[in-house]
């Protein structure tokens, strides 16, 4: 089984959340607003999308 790719868009600011948050979009590699990034479709990123999921918005699956 071969793992998909997601494309994650960040649509609201990081700034004034908590930090573990901030950590995390971070570690995604959203860093500015409206980009989008591609990332492999893994447990570990899922887990991470779930905890920003109020700031990011998944483009495509």
């Amino acid at each position: 089984m071969s793992q998909g790719i997601i494309q994650v868009k960040l649509v609201r600011s990081g700034n004034n959340r908590p930090e573990t948050q901030r950590r995390t979009l971070q570690g995604l590699g959203l860093t500015k607003m409206h980009r989008t990034v591609k990332l492999k479709d893994t447990p570990a990123i899922r887990g991470m999308i779930r905890k920003v999921f109020h700031l990011v918005k998944v483009v495509a699956e």
